[in-house]
């Protein structure tokens, strides 16, 4: 009982503080503050429509992407058994980027932006997949060296669209690279990927606590490990492309929440990565509630402040790691 007690009050505590977090960012705004619900007055309707179709849609989009990048680095830091590994390693953000920043420099619509950064993400999996398969063989060094070394080929051709881009399109181009909120679609899409994407993950927590063991210690203990391989890749590809098809590119939430869940839950995967969840998707709404107050009415990319918070963080638990 003592083992699960400490998990579960901190999964408790952890889904307050997103709740309470979630409101913040309701009521906070570059128009200042808002009381979000019970407004019956006719002077209050302009605020309520601030809330309901402005500010609610781009919170759940933040929780979303915060959620699934966090989801993605769980998978992918198991995959690799390197905790240092993040979803952007495997390309797929860069392949998302340049097909949203050819759709921004040839002007095109919003939604053929997105619809780019979806070609481009999978379009960038399709191709992870299939070098670093090879031959049948796929070890953890095969995949991480072929993620960096298509992710610096995308980020070759990221900076020659930028060095092509007229000025007026750069703003937006460099605010996308950035991770910006303020241009998120319907967050219904992210919030069911990663509704379905949990579900689908969760019940193989135990075979992936085995997995970290080793893949010959799990495969004697009766472990599928080239499927369940293969399924927790496909996982975190797909949980990346919609995190980064929704925001933007946000860095640091898949490398940080993963952390942050293991100090306060330990590695258990059943806890660990419902905790790494909820911190990923806090995180992402603080910065955004940041980036829309700090210097308001002018809004600041969300993925600038989340590297302006997340890198000292994160520096700080690996002195912490490295003094235990």
């Amino acid at each position: 009982m003592r083992l699960t007690l400490r998990p579960i009050l901190v999964l408790t505590l952890l889904l307050i503080a997103s709740a309470g977090i979630l409101l913040a960012n309701l009521g906070f705004g570059s128009s200042g503050w808002v009381w979000p619900f019970f407004m019956a007055d006719s002077a209050e309707q302009l605020e309520h429509s601030i809330v309901m179709q402005l500010r609610l849609p781009r919170v759940l989009a933040a929780f979303a992407a915060g959620g699934l990048l966090a989801l993605a680095g769980s998978l992918i830091q198991v995959l690799t058994r390197n905790p240092l590994a993040d979803p952007y390693i495997l390309g797929i953000s860069g392949g998302a980027a340049v097909g949203a920043l050819l759709a921004i420099l040839l002007g095109l619509p919003l939604l053929m932006q997105h619809l780019g950064a979806a070609s481009g993400a999978f379009a960038a999996l399709l191709l992870v997949i299939g070098l670093a398969h090879g031959e049948g063989a796929w070890t953890r060094q095969r995949l991480l060296l072929t993620g960096v070394v298509l992710a610096s080929a995308l980020g070759a051709v990221i900076t020659l669209l930028l060095a092509l881009a007229p000025e007026t399109a750069l703003r937006g181009m460099l605010f996308w690279l950035m991770g910006d909120l303020s241009g998120a679609p319907a967050p219904w899409l992210a919030l069911i990927g990663l509704g379905v994407l949990t579900a689908l993950t969760l019940p193989f927590a135990r075979d992936l606590n085995i997995l970290t063991r080793g893949e010959a210690s799990a495969a004697s203990l009766g472990v599928a490990v080239r499927e369940l391989r293969w399924g927790a890749y496909l996982l975190a590809a797909v949980a990346t492309a919609l995190a980064v098809i929704t925001a933007g590119s946000i860095g640091f939430v898949g490398l940080l929440a993963p952390h942050l869940a293991r100090l306060l839950v330990g590695a258990d995967h059943r806890f660990a990565l419902p905790s790494a969840i909820l911190l990923g998707g806090s995180l992402v709404m603080l910065a955004d509630v940041l980036a829309r107050t700090l210097i308001a009415p002018q809004q600041l990319p969300a993925g600038a402040l989340i590297a302006l918070i997340g890198a000292p963080l994160f520096l700080a638990l690996l002195y912490r790691e490295g003094k235990s």
